[in-house]
C-alpha cells in the first residue's frame, strides 16, 4: 500500500466535493482528512502517470504563505519515500 500525504496550506481546507472527486478515482482505496493533512490511500503505484487534483478554500487570508508539501511512502516501508512542494495558484 502506497499512502499520498498532503499538507495543507496555512489557512487553507479542503473542499467536500473534493474528497468526493479523488474517491471516484480506482487507484484510490480511501482517503482520510485529519487536521491540516489530507492522506489518500493507494492499493499500489505502477509507472502510469497519476494526477490528483484537490480543490482547496481559503478560510483565513495569510501573508507571506509558505510552499507546503506532498509526501509520497509505502506503508511497509516508510523511509522509501519522495517528498515535493507546492504553492497556492494564486501566490
Amino acid at each position: 500500500m502506497v499512502i499520498v500525504e498532503v499538507s495543507l496550506l496555512s489557512g487553507f481546507i479542503l473542499t467536500p466535493g473534493s474528497r468526493m472527486l479523488l474517491q471516484r478515482k480506482t487507484i484510490i482505496k480511501k482517503t482520510e482528512v485529519k487536521a491540516d493533512v489530507v492522506y489518500i490511500y493507494l492499493e499500489k503505484l505502477s509507472d502510469e502517470s497519476q494526477t490528483f487534483i484537490l480543490q482547496l478554500e481559503q478560510i483565513i487570508e495569510m501573508k507571506n504563505l509558505k510552499p507546503a508539501n506532498i509526501k509520497v511512502y509505502d506503508y511497509y516501508q516508510p523511509e522509501e519515500r519522495a517528498l515535493a512542494d507546492y504553492n497556492a495558484v494564486c501566490s
